[in-house]
């Protein structure tokens, strides 16, 4: 028998409107809309025009697609229609993930930001004066708080007058010890960085280490970020070694400020140099210039507390003098993306009053989000934050859980054991810690790690994992405990397949 051309099998495929027009699809188009089915319809289609062209179906194979074809369309339509920004369950360990979306947000933060979205809300509404407010004032509060009147040195806080934006600093605005803190938002930290050169070093020079023009996430650099500012960049030192005596034979007359960038995702080992931040205070108020600190992260809880050592905390820096600190809302500090700004009120006050400001602002979710994770710092309660609950987990703690999961699953295809490992903090924090936490180490007969891993992943939600030494390793650090059930199962299915 002559196999059929393709000119014959193209002349199977029914149009849209035919198939449009079958009792399955009309009753697909009353649910889900005639044009979502339409264009599934259209996609289906042309998957099989394409199948023809490439001689991957015979005639048998076109009558037997097109049997099934409403099926086919159903389920094209379902994958259209839904969500492409879906939860995975995170068991990396890396307990800040950038392509995860780093921190989770609090219940609170949820709840306070479906109250502010459903509603209306005073955003920028001063309530008792019955006019137009500023809607930094929702979180400034707190900051003042947390950052000023633990000093016990912080007054009212009030924001000055804005002077011209472009207006150098002058001797008699160095910060002392009792100057008010004052601290605004803008949607990320390289935003925070860029309002914060273009207010203060505008037409200027910038000085910074060699050893601190850092590349972040997603190609960002650094110096590139300081172009966009219009400030000029004055590289001192080398890569591994500067001293403060390098600043400060580079201050001239175009000075406008001291930048120290603080390497968050990689370290110098080995014959190094770096001038401490104290050093760098005295000379600033020695040459009347301001010194502002990019920490990246930036956190306002003790670090040591989990035995984290090194990494400075947003007030370690205003105590010892930084006029101006740069920081995340999403890594250390536990809440939703933002960039941070906290340091002098005057020099706040004249960021505040760039129109890159109004650009960079963020929107009334951001600072419902914001407002409800300092909420919890105000009440000390740093276990209603997801990500420094995950941080202050013990190994004991982690261990029981993998301990009964690993209890659950024993079969003689799927191998599942607890194992010691480490967490990792990430999302450019603390490069060298790590956190002692146990694994499930899980192997798969007749899988590789590899297929075993895309497996996981395939799963609904995604549960991604990491490699290592030819097996898959979990760390239920950061696997919410209401999802333990839920990796259980799922390994259980992967050991009857």
């Amino acid at each position: 028998m002559k196999a059929a051309s393709r000119s014959d099998l193209y002349s199977k495929l029914p149009s849209v409107d035919e198939l449009l027009r079958t009792p399955e699809l009309t009753a697909l188009s009353a649910k889900e809309g005639q044009v979502a089915v339409a264009d599934a319809v259209r996609v289906v289609l042309g998957r099989l025009r394409e199948e023809i062209s490439s001689g991957l179906l015979d005639a048998a194979a076109v009558d037997l697609a097109l049997a099934g074809v409403g099926s086919v369309v159903e389920s094209q339509v379902r994958q259209a229609l839904s969500y492409s920004l879906r939860p995975v369950i995170n068991a990396t360990g890396v307990i800040l993930h950038t392509n995860f979306g780093r921190a989770p947000l609090s219940a609170a933060a949820l709840d306070h930001m479906r109250e502010i979205a459903t509603l209306y809300s005073n955003l920028e509404f001063d309530i008792t004066q019955a006019a137009r407010g500023k809607r930094d004032v929702h979180v400034d509060r707190l900051f003042r708080k947390l950052l000023g009147e633990s000093e016990g040195s912080v007054g009212t806080g009030a924001s000055q007058a804005c002077p011209e934006q472009s207006r150098r600093v002058q001797p008699s605005e160095a910060r002392q010890p009792s100057a008010p803190i004052s601290t605004i938002v803008v949607n990320n930290n390289a935003a925070a960085v860029l309002l914060a050169l273009n207010t203060l070093a505008e037409g200027g020079e910038v000085i910074v280490s060699r050893g601190e023009l850092v590349e972040i996430g997603g190609s960002f650099r650094i110096p590139e970020v300081m172009a966009k500012s219009n400030a000029t960049l004055r590289e001192v030192g080398t890569t591994n070694r500067t001293r403060v005596a390098d600043y400060e034979r580079a201050i001239n007359e175009k000075t406008r400020l001291l930048l120290r960038v603080h390497r968050s995702n990689f370290q110098i080992t080995g014959f190094t140099e770096q001038p401490s931040v104290e050093e760098l205070v005295g000379l600033a108020r020695k040459r009347n210039v301001p010194l502002m600190e990019d920490l990246g992260s930036g956190a306002l809880f003790d670090l040591r507390s989990i035995g984290v050592s090194g990494e400075p905390g947003v007030l370690d820096s205003l105590r010892a003098g930084v006029d101006v600190v740069t920081y995340s809302g999403d890594k250390l500090l536990g809440g939703p993306q933002a960039g941070l700004l906290s340091g002098r009120a005057d020099l706040i006050a004249r960021m505040r009053a760039n129109s890159l400001f109004r650009a960079l602002r963020v929107d009334k979710l951001t600072y419902a989000a914001l407002e409800a994770t300092l909420l919890a710092y105000v009440k000390r309660d740093h276990d209603a934050i997801p990500a420094l609950r995950t941080m202050r987990l013990s190994k004991e703690e982690v261990g029981k859980r993998a301990e009964a999961i690993a209890g659950r699953i024993g079969t003689a295809k799927l191998s599942v054991t607890a194992i010691d490992g480490e967490s990792v903090i990430g999302g450019g924090a603390a490069p060298s810690a790590v956190l002692p936490t146990r694994l499930l180490a899980v192997t798969c007969k007749g899988l590789s790690a590899d297929e075993l891993a895309a497996r996981l992943r395939a799963s609904n939600p995604p549960i991604i994992a990491r490699v290592d030494e030819g097996r898959v390793l979990l760390d239920l650090r950061t696997v919410f405990p209401d999802q333990d059930d839920l990796v259980a199962r799922t390994l259980e299915r992967l050991a009857q397949n």
